[in-house]
């Protein structure tokens, strides 16, 4: 795929499930991409909390070749290619574009405040290392800095067709619109807060949105809303996503959760997430997160229940 023509609606990013020994479980991994489609995905993302940045080099290379195997063309694969120097992420550019990805995604380095001319030619060297297109990521609202509206508009503009955003700095409803009037109506952006902001970024044009996984059937019943002018539903749906996405606070908090809701339903056999963590679980949190997906449960006229 050389356009982003297929690249919008739902698109989960994927968590990794590990056995007792932290290695990745394959086999849940798969259980969980098909179950991410029979509940609404239109796609599948492996981005940060896919804990990118916690895996090797060799399982970042095989993560995207799983990834293209167990989707087996049932909609666009997206792999995370960012790393810390530009070297590494044109590596694992590489690597995602030979294993038959569809697209990449990038953040900046998180570790070193670039440059904004640094910045630039990092994403360009990802484009011309690659005939993919790019979603490039602003992921300030938990990782880094934010990320120049100009500099994130002009990219879009010279690589004309081939990247799209995903704003996450703050404030989200006003930095989308500043996107849009910068970069011009053509402009492709994802809803990336997990969906907290799905209804207001809808509103302000976004193409689709990547949450996490495991209320993908929620947020696909408030996207299907939205898309039918449905307000009333949608604000209903949204008047549980958004205090239950809340409660994820940081990077660790959205794995914490999400794995957490995984495992309820059955798709994960175990909550494990490498460390070390920022973030753990207290029984006041796991109560209210296991209250308000019960309430999505109800609303959306699912069985389970926690």
């Amino acid at each position: 795929m050389e356009n982003t023509e297929t690249l919008r609606g739902v698109l989960p990013v994927l968590q990794l499930p590990y056995h007792p020994d932290e290695s990745i479980d394959w086999e849940s991994l798969a259980r969980e991409i098909d179950w991410a489609y029979a509940n609404g995905a239109e796609g599948v993302v492996a981005a940060m909390v896919t804990e990118i940045l916690r895996l090797t080099d060799d399982e970042r290379d095989e993560l995207a070749e799983n990834l293209v195997k167990k989707n087996a063309g049932r909609g666009p694969v997206v792999m995370s290619v960012g790393d810390e120097s530009t070297h590494q992420a044109v590596r694992h550019t590489r690597a995602a574009t030979a294993a038959g990805v569809d697209a990449l995604m990038a953040i900046p380095p998180i570790a070193t405040r670039a440059l904004p001319k640094e910045k630039i030619r990092y994403f360009e060297a990802i484009l011309h290392a690659t005939h993919l297109p790019l979603i490039v990521q602003d992921a300030s609202g938990y990782v880094g800095e934010p990320m120049p509206i100009d500099m994130q508009a002009d990219l879009v503009r010279r690589f004309e067709g081939r990247v799209m955003l995903k704003p996450e700095a703050q404030p989200l409803g006003p930095n989308l619109s500043r996107l849009r009037k910068a970069g011009g109506p053509g402009m492709k952006i994802f809803e990336g807060s997990g969906g907290i902001a799905l209804l207001d970024s809808y509103r302000r044009g976004i193409c689709g949105t990547m949450p996490g996984t495991e209320i993908v059937w929620a947020i696909r019943a408030e996207w299907d809303a939205l898309v039918a002018g449905d307000l009333e539903r949608a604000t209903a749906l949204q008047g549980l996503i958004a205090p239950l996405i809340y409660l994820q606070h940081g990077l660790d908090g959205f794995l914490a959760i999400e794995k957490l809701l995984l495992v309820r339903q059955g798709v994960f056999s175990n909550q494990i997430v490498r460390g070390p963590v920022g973030f753990a679980l207290d029984p006041e949190t796991e109560a209210e997160a296991l209250r308000l997906f019960d309430g999505l449960c109800t609303m959306c006229g699912r069985e389970e229940r926690a």
